[in-house]
C-alpha cells in the first residue's frame, strides 16, 4: 500500500464510524422492521393518509441504512484495489488510478454523510415547507421569485425528493408573487433550513426595454411540516376562514368552484392560502397544518429568544441579505455567511445548491458551538 492511501483509507474509516455513531444503523434497521409490519398491515390502506405516510417513511429509512451500507462496502473494496495493485505490477498504474478516483468520490459523499450528522435540531428530521416571496424589485422581484422556486424544486428532483407545490400566486405580468411548496425527506427542513433569508438578483432587467442593470429580491421561508404529535391547538375563534376561487397565471380560472382557502390566524396575523387540492375541506385542513407549522415555529423561536435574553447577547445573526446572484457585469453567486461562492450561476439555477447548503450547514453548526461557549 502506498504511503498516500496507507494514510488516506483509515482516515475514511475513522470518518465512517463518526458518521456510524450518530446515525445509529441499528436504530435504523429497527425502525425499517416496525415500518415494515406496519405496511403489511392487511388493513393498511383503509386510511390512506396514514398509509402514505408509513410507505414514504418505509422508503426514506431504507434508502438511508443503504446509503451507509453501501458507503462501508465502497472504503473496503478501495483498500481491496490497493492492495491488489501492490500485489500485481503490470496493472499497478491503472488500478491505482482507478483508485485514486473512487477516493475523491468516497470523500465527497463521505462529506455530505457527514453533514446529516450535523442535524440535530428539535425539527431537522422533518419535511420541509418553504415559501418563497417576490420583495423589492416590481416585476424582475416576481420573475426572481419564479426562478428561485424552480431552483428548489430542480434541487429535490436532482436527489428524488418528491415534492408538492401547495399554493402558487402569480404576478400580472411575469412570475409570482408567492408560493409554497412541500419537500418530503429525511431531514428536509434541517437541510433547507439554512436556506431561508433574503436572496438578492443583480442581473440586466429582461424586463427594462433600456436593457438597464436590476436589483431585486426575495425572501426564503423554511418551516418544518407538523406532525399530530405536536399537539398545537388552534381555537376556532382564532381562525378567520375566506373561500374563492383558485386561479392560474394571469387570473385564468382553473377551479370553477370556491375551493381554494385563506385561513388567518387572528392573534398573530399569520395567513395561510391554499389551493392546490380540488375540494375546499382538502385545502382547509392543508392550510391549517401550514398554519400550526408556522405557529411552532414561531413558540420555538419564542422559547430561543427567552433562553438568549437569559444567556446574554450572543453574537449569532443571519441577517436579511444572505446570497447574491450577480449576473451583471461578472458571474457569480455568493453567500455572504459562508463566503462560499460560484462562478457557475446557470447551474446554482438549475439546482446545484449542495455546496451552498453545506457550507451553510456548517456555518450555522460553528455559530451554535461558540454561542453555547460565550
Amino acid at each position: 500500500m502506498t504511503i498516500e492511501f496507507s494514510e488516506e483509507i483509515p482516515a475514511l474509516r475513522t470518518t465512517m464510524e463518526n458518521i456510524l455513531a450518530v446515525s445509529q444503523p441499528d436504530k435504523l434497521r429497527s425502525t425499517i422492521a416496525d415500518l415494515s409490519r406496519q405496511a403489511a398491515a392487511p388493513d393498511l390502506w383503509d386510511d390512506v393518509e396514514h398509509a402514505q405516510e408509513v410507505t414514504t417513511a418505509l422508503s426514506h429509512a431504507q434508502n438511508e441504512l443503504e446509503r451507509l451500507t453501501t458507503m462501508e462496502e465502497r472504503i473496503d473494496d478501495l483498500e481491496a484495489m490497493v492492495e491488489l495493485a501492490g500485489e500485481d505490477s503490470d496493472e499497478s498504474g491503472d488500478l491505482l488510478d482507478e483508485a485514486e478516483n473512487d477516493l475523491q468520490a468516497i470523500r465527497d459523499d463521505l462529506s455530505s454523510l457527514e453533514i446529516r450528522t450535523l442535524l440535530d435540531g428539535e425539527y431537522d428530521e422533518r419535511n420541509a415547507v418553504v415559501t418563497i416571496r417576490s420583495g423589492a424589485g416590481g416585476v424582475d422581484a416576481a420573475d426572481f421569485a419564479e426562478i428561485l422556486m424552480r431552483m428548489y424544486l430542480r434541487w429535490a428532483e436532482r436527489h428524488g425528493y418528491p415534492t408538492k407545490v401547495m399554493d402558487t400566486s402569480y404576478a400580472e405580468e411575469a412570475g409570482i408573487k408567492s408560493a409554497t411548496f412541500e419537500v418530503q425527506a429525511p431531514y428536509a427542513y434541517g437541510t433547507l433550513s439554512v436556506e431561508a433569508g433574503t436572496h438578492r438578483l443583480v442581473r440586466i432587467s429582461p424586463f427594462d426595454n433600456q436593457g438597464r442593470r436590476q436589483t431585486s429580491f426575495a425572501a426564503v421561508e423554511v418551516i418544518p411540516l407538523i406532525e399530530s404529535t405536536d399537539h398545537i391547538d388552534i381555537p376556532e375563534s382564532d381562525l378567520k376562514v375566506d373561500v374563492f376561487r383558485s386561479s392560474g397565471p394571469g387570473g385564468q380560472s382553473v377551479n370553477t368552484t370556491d375551493s381554494a382557502v385563506r385561513m388567518t390566524h387572528v392573534p398573530t396575523g399569520i395567513v395561510v392560502s391554499m389551493q392546490d387540492e380540488k375540494s375546499q375541506i382538502q385545502n382547509r385542513a392543508a392550510a391549517l397544518r401550514v398554519l400550526q407549522s408556522r405557529l411552532l415555529v414561531l413558540r420555538h423561536e419564542e422559547e430561543q429568544a427567552k433562553k438568549k435574553e437569559l444567556a446574554g447577547d450572543v453574537k449569532a445573526s443571519w441577517g436579511d441579505q444572505m446570497r447574491s446572484y450577480v449576473l451583471q457585469p461578472y458571474q457569480m453567486v455568493k453567500d455572504l455567511r459562508t463566503e462560499f461562492e460560484s462562478g457557475n450561476p446557470q447551474d446554482v439555477f438549475d439546482g446545484g445548491i449542495d455546496d451552498f447548503i453545506n457550507a451553510g450547514i456548517r456555518w450555522r453548526k460553528n455559530q451554535q458551538n461558540e454561542a453555547e461557549s460565550a
